[in-house]
């Protein structure tokens, strides 16, 4: 049997002016759509826009570490470009610029506020459902388009990236608007498509960097296959976009590796200076083997302490609520969508969907399974608008077919296989809103069985019985979703959703070191900095406590220590602020101290420059201690805070300075407490010592 959904692209320009106005086409959209398919697209965006805006200022600096290097970009024009950590451009963060970019130039037009650096996120995500709404109407019905949008609107991990400064936003709205100009592209075999494609991917790289490309083998397959053109010239325009690809993706590396060391700030992340080091290391292939040098869970073997690896990742305490409500779903109608349509046409534009948005749900879902490496549950936001295509295109397709006892069966086996798995899901969180998952179990199993009988029903009740079972299939996400939203949620590792049994730091998770919390702080001078320190979320919800740290300070996401722990900033007491900002003119950098996390919270507060030592794990050797030595003795820092947070272990457990440095501040400066705080003044330097 030969199964094709007819796939039309009806014109842009409206053929008949005169009865079609402006205004009837903005609520109506093409000229053949129903009346109902604009407002309902607009409402759909009003509702995402609402998800995602409301309460957004009470996550504060969300990661801090991101709002400190938009604050330094939105004062200093060289550290927008490079993305440093503070304003006097001594380190980098440990990813490209872009996102930091678009953050930056909001706060330079709005001013420094929560709300001024979270908003681009939350624009970003009404652009991507916009936009996969878009891409999925080219090729199938409004009903298909809408829903894929509202998939991806109430994906949990979608809303909580669309409210958070990570780099994720960016990079799922700039790989959709790469999959739109991919489907433009194979419709009439459009170099100029192609090529703007490979650009869009290639911006991607400048926002989280190889983790765009994971896209990138979807995206040549179908147009190689699919494009209406012969197969020189396809192969020619994909080397075109490919170069396209590695100009817009390059143009910034290239920059910043010609650029002598001395001129420019270090490149976080790596360990000998070098952009190329953190793409390939780090940032690159380091997260697919776990070797990564520098990372706070160390190289080699180490990988192992970011949670197992394996077919069933995604499905896990840590990433299950995050991503794969729907991933079962997803994968069977992918599934039943190509065995019905395999011997449609080369140029069959529904297989060349389904093979668009399969192929980048399965290579960037086996990388995120199988990778040793660092890997956080948020990263899984990548996969959301590939789970939302294949849903809306595979539930209207045979939704189109229901008079087909088949095409039914399918879609009564998906909805029942995914209220079980909402069941599962929600079973993981049993004290958190228990009669949500006996309804969704009994009401998604209930449609399922009432969809079998829809060939013989009439299409009033098989359209209710259909919006049942959408509602039965959403329930989960969407209040997951709401959850999410309705919590405030601040450190570098967030989380969507309430807290889950089992759900500890393995694939960064809500609490723990690696191993269990085995790295104790140190402060200077060699004593014990007590508690291990805390990562990820401390209590439900994903959100981070404002836990007081017996210093005079509230952290976030703090553990033991001086200020708080390696992946959480701080506010630090006025006292300590007013000392901050006495002659802050006077210096290059009014502090310095262990790690960019750290650094943040004073940076943020006193909108002054804090040298971050050994960058964001505290592990990069920058700067070096003859570096640090010059600039004191040159007088650009007035203050060492001390640091008892993992960061100082980690970095002298993996070769890099802050801990000889720690011990030469010491050594010869003379510790005060301000404001609960240990700090050093490096202008006044003990009695027969030497600065």
């Amino acid at each position: 049997m030969t199964w094709t959904i007819p796939s039309t692209v009806e014109p842009e320009v409206l053929s008949s002016p005169k009865v079609n106005s402006r205004l009837s086409t903005l609520f109506r959209g093409r000229t053949a759509d129903p009346r109902w398919v604009r407002p309902s697209l607009l409402a759909l965006l009003v509702a995402t826009a609402a998800l995602y805006f409301i309460g957004l200022g009470s996550s504060g600096w969300a990661n801090a570490f991101y709002s400190a290097a938009v604050q330094a970009g939105s004062t200093s024009w060289k550290a927008f470009f490079y993305g440093s950590s503070d304003a006097a451009n001594s380190i980098t963060v440990d990813k490209p610029p872009a996102s930091l970019w678009v953050m930056a130039l909001s706060v330079k037009i709005f001013g420094l506020h929560s709300w001024s650096i979270l908003a681009p996120q939350a624009l970003e995500g009404v652009g991507s459902v916009a936009l996969l709404y878009a891409t999925v109407r080219r090729w199938f019905s409004p009903g298909a388009a809408l829903l894929s949008g509202a998939v991806l609107a109430l994906t949990p991990v979608a809303t909580l990236m669309f409210r958070f400064n990570n780099p994720d936003a960016l990079l799922v709205l700039l790989l959709v608007a790469g999959a739109y100009a991919t489907v433009r592209a194979v419709e009439t075999a459009s170099t100029r498509w192609l090529v703007f494609a490979g650009f869009l991917v290639g911006s991607g790289f400048l926002v989280k960097m190889l983790q765009a490309f994971l896209v990138v083998p979807a995206f040549a397959l179908v147009y190689l296959l699919a494009a209406p053109t012969r197969p020189m010239r396809r192969i020619r325009q994909l080397l075109l976009a490919g170069l396209a690809m590695l100009v817009s993706a390059g143009w910034w590396v290239a920059i910043v590796e010609l650029v002598p060391a001395r001129d420019r700030p270090y490149i976080g992340g790596s360990q000998h200076n070098s952009v190329l080091e953190l793409i390939f290391g780090y940032n690159g292939f380091g997260r697919i083997t776990g070797n990564e040098t520098g990372s706070v869970g160390g190289g080699g073997t180490q990988g192992s302490q970011w949670g197992a690896t394996g077919w069933s990742r995604l499905f896990g305490s840590e990433m299950g609520g995050q991503i794969s409500w729907l991933i079962p779903a997803a994968l069977a109608l992918l599934v039943a969508m190509l065995w019905l349509g395999r011997r449609a046409g080369r140029t069959d534009r529904t297989r060349a969907a389904f093979l668009l948005w399969g192929g980048w749900l399965l290579v960037t879902g086996l990388v995120f399974s199988f990778m040793q490496g660092i890997v956080h549950p948020y990263y899984t936001v990548a996969l959301a608008p590939a789970i939302a295509a294949l849903v809306g295109m595979g539930t209207a397709g045979l939704w189109a077919r229901r008079r087909n006892p088949t095409a039914m069966a399918i879609l009564a086996a998906v909805t029942a296989g995914t209220a079980i798995w909402s069941y599962v899901l929600l079973d993981r969180s049993a004290d958190w809103n228990p009669w949500l998952r006996g309804m969704i179990l009994v009401v998604g199993l209930m449609a399922a069985v009432l969809l079998l009988l829809t060939p013989w029903l009439g299409r009033h009740l098989s359209a209710l019985i259909a919006s049942v079972a959408l509602v039965a299939a959403l329930a989960g996400p969407t209040a997951y979703s709401i959850q999410t939203a309705a919590t405030a949620h601040t450190g570098a590792i967030p989380s969507a959703g309430p807290t889950v049994q089992g759900g500890g730091f393995g694939a960064g998770g809500r609490g723990g070191g690696p191993g269990g919390g085995q790295f104790r702080g140190q402060a200077p001078g060699g004593q014990n900095g007590g508690n291990p320190p805390q990562f990820g979320n401390r209590q439900g919800g994903g959100a981070t406590s404002q836990q007081g740290l017996g210093d005079g300070t509230t952290g976030q996401g703090g553990g033991g220590g001086g200020m708080s722990g390696l992946l959480g900033a701080a506010t630090p007491s006025a006292t300590l602020v007013k000392e901050l900002e006495q002659n802050a003119s006077s210096y290059t950098w009014v502090a310095a101290t262990t790690g960019a996390n750290n650094a943040a919270g004073y940076q943020l507060t006193t909108n002054l420059p804090v040298m971050p030592i050994g960058g964001f794990n505290g592990t990069d050797p920058s700067p070096t201690l003859s570096q640090f030595e010059q600039y004191v003795s040159s007088g650009q820092i007035h203050y060492y805070i001390a640091s008892s947070g993992m960061g100082q272990q980690a970095g002298s457990s993996s070769g890099s300075t802050t801990g000889t440095i720690a011990s030469w501040v010491a050594s010869h400066f003379t510790a005060t407490t301000v404001g609960g705080v240990t700090i050093y003044d490096l202008t006044q330097p003990t009695s027969g010592a030497s600065s």
